[in-house]
């Protein structure tokens, strides 16, 4: 199993940076087919393959998520847009 461990400093209000989030889970919902659900400042999502969560904080974000055997092969693909996305949204 492979892991996704990322850790982004932001100067966002918390409800901006919930914003945030959800687009960012939009975007992953859209490239990934995954589903999500707040649970507090948690965003949890799922699919075949992959879970994880996104953790709002006042002053960052943290995503954590494993992937399964079949979607290893594309970690750093998948890094790469989460990267983009922080950068879109969290900047």
């Amino acid at each position: 199993m492979s892991t996704i461990d990322l850790r982004r400093p932001h100067a966002l209000t918390m409800k901006r940076a919930r914003l945030a989030a959800q687009k960012v889970a939009d975007e992953l919902s859209r490239d990934y087919g995954m589903t999500s659900e707040w649970d507090g400042n948690v965003l949890r999502f799922h699919r075949t393959g992959v879970t994880g969560e996104l953790i709002v904080d006042r002053r960052h974000v943290e995503l954590r998520a494993k992937l399964g055997f079949l979607l290893a092969p594309f970690r750093h693909r998948i890094e790469e847009q989460i990267h983009r996305n922080f950068d879109d949204y969290f900047a």
